[in-house]
């Protein structure tokens, strides 16, 4: 039996794990503020919050119910816009609607559940925030000015806020709930949220099984880790975050045997050991921004991130599930392979390391059997020597697939490239790690020269197609200009822009 709470309601359901969140609210609990739209989490119009505890505090993140499965929400809270209404209109619909931000209202709902989403997040009260918090929102009516103006006067109400405010066992978490309550920004009962989740944490499962239905097996959980649930059933299919499994088989995969992934803590946790950096492969890409580690390692992570996906999708969409949806043009795959990452696989009875370069053997062919998922992530982190950069080109500039995408990491001694990884997507029928590009690097003095012998070889060893984002031709021009693009923003005072450009 799967439990949680909606809005204010404990749920108590044995409707198919897999059964999309989205159709559960609307069909089964008849809460049709959450709406239709895509079904592929581009438009926000079915936006939800999940609330959870992590490490004590209550967490609230936007996600599109339309790609998040019952089995994702055992133990949270889900709050769809009804959960939000009051005696009145709250300020966050106020807002909206003094500021005309309304019109055919089909994508209101979404919006206002992204704006509850900032007001209940420790995040700086700032309008860059605002936005964020809605980023995966699109209208068709207003223009987006007048839901700018409504944002904005949300971030006035919310500058009231109190940094030092709350009570100190409970820090951010009772400081951001109880200044939107006492404010009258959101309804009373998110005061007993907390409560309410820490008793369905701790309640036993009389039944002897796991949230999921599955047998409860030994094994180890703690935040880092390694360890198993037992021996997995066979034909059981592993599911992440789900963000591209339902695009692609939204109408069978909510009756499938799933095993869930997302909730075992063992596979969130992103840690520095010694000088590697070790991430759970369900940990999402909210996390990965999140984290000290990473921001310490990458401080234009953000930035790449913000290339990548919408917050709702980030919130949900686990780094493991991205590697083995093994999209040709897939972003964190892309990223990760010139990081050189490593994989840990798990059948459930034993583990192996895999290099992620060689998990690709053809179009979505792994290198892994049907019971193996990716348990652990690492990569090296290197000292001050060593550089890196992403970038894509897809047609709108942030939230779209790319055409063609790349990365490149690189470590120096004085003058000459020590080592060298470079990557690329779209350019052929996996995520491609150029080895014949990075091995003309290799050992080189950094000059225009170089970095165009290097161009020549990754195009060499590449083979696009023709398709809707492209020609073959263009995407070969199109990666040539991204390992320029690497180049040039990392060593600006180096490289001569005006004669790489020209050539």
């Amino acid at each position: 039996m799967l439990r949680f709470l909606l809005n204010n309601k404990l749920i108590t359901t044995d409707k198919p794990p897999g059964m999309l969140l989205l159709d559960f609210v609307r069909y089964q609990e008849r809460l049709t503020g959450t709406k239709i739209g895509c079904r592929e989490g581009d438009c926000g119009a079915c936006s939800v919050l999940l609330g959870e505890l992590k490490e004590g505090r209550l967490v609230y993140r936007s996600v599109t119910s339309c790609l998040t499965a019952l089995g994702n929400v055992h133990g949270k809270q889900v709050v769809t816009v009804e959960g939000l209404n009051m005696e009145g209109l709250n300020p966050l619909q106020e807002a909206i609607c003094e500021e005309g931000g309304s019109q055919c209202g089909f994508c209101t709902p979404g919006f206002i559940v992204g704006m509850a989403g900032f007001c209940l997040s420790d995040k700086e009260a700032s309008y860059k925030n605002a936005l964020a918090a809605v980023d995966g929102n699109i209208c068709r009516c207003t223009g987006y000015k007048s839901i700018e103006r409504a944002l904005g006067k949300i971030v006035t109400l919310m500058q009231g806020r109190k940094k030092d405010g709350g009570d100190p066992e409970d820090g951010q978490d009772r400081e951001a709930v109880d200044f939107a309550v006492d404010t009258g920004l959101l309804p009373a009962y998110f005061k007993t949220v907390r409560g309410r989740l820490l008793l369905l944490a701790v309640e036993p499962k009389s039944d002897g099984r796991k949230s999921d239905g599955r047998p409860i097996q030994g094994g180890a959980d703690g935040p880092m880790e390694r360890g198993t649930n037992g021996p997995m059933e066979r034909g059981a299919k592993f599911l992440g975050g789900g963000t591209d499994l339902y695009v692609q088989q939204h109408e069978t995969l909510p009756g499938e045997d799933l095993h869930f992934l997302s909730g075992r803590e063992s596979m969130k946790g992103i840690a520095r050991v010694k000088d590697r950096c070790i991430i759970g492969g369900a940990a999402t890409v909210t996390d990965l921004m999140e984290s000290p580690v990473i921001q310490e390692a990458f401080p234009f992570f953000d930035r790449y991130a913000h290339l990548i996906s919408s917050t709702p999708i980030r919130n949900i969409a686990t780094l493991a599930g991205n590697f083995v949806n093994a999209s040709p043009i897939g972003d964190l795959s892309v990223l990760f392979l010139a990081l050189d990452a490593r994989l840990l696989l798990n059948n459930g009875a034993s583990t192996r390391e895999l290099p992620l370069r060689e998990l690709y053997r053809g179009y979505k062919q792994l290198n892994k059997s049907p019971g193996e998922f990716i348990e652990l992530i690492s990569f090296d982190l290197s000292g001050n020597d060593s550089f890196f950069h992403f970038e894509k080109v897809s047609k709108r500039t942030c939230l779209d697939i790319a055409s063609v995408n790349s990365a490149l990491r690189i470590r120096m001694e004085g003058d000459r490239i020590a080592d060298a990884h470079l990557s690329a997507g779209g350019v052929g029928p996996i995520p491609a790690y150029l080895s014949g590009a990075a091995a003309v690097l290799r050992g080189q003095l950094l000059n225009e020269s170089l970095v165009l012998r290097a161009i020549r070889a990754a195009q060499a060893e590449t083979s696009p197609i023709s398709d809707a984002r492209g020609t073959a031709d263009y995407k070969r021009l199109l990666l040539g200009q991204l390992i320029k693009a690497h180049f040039l923003t990392l060593f600006p005072t180096v490289l001569r822009a005006e004669k790489l450009l020209s050539i």
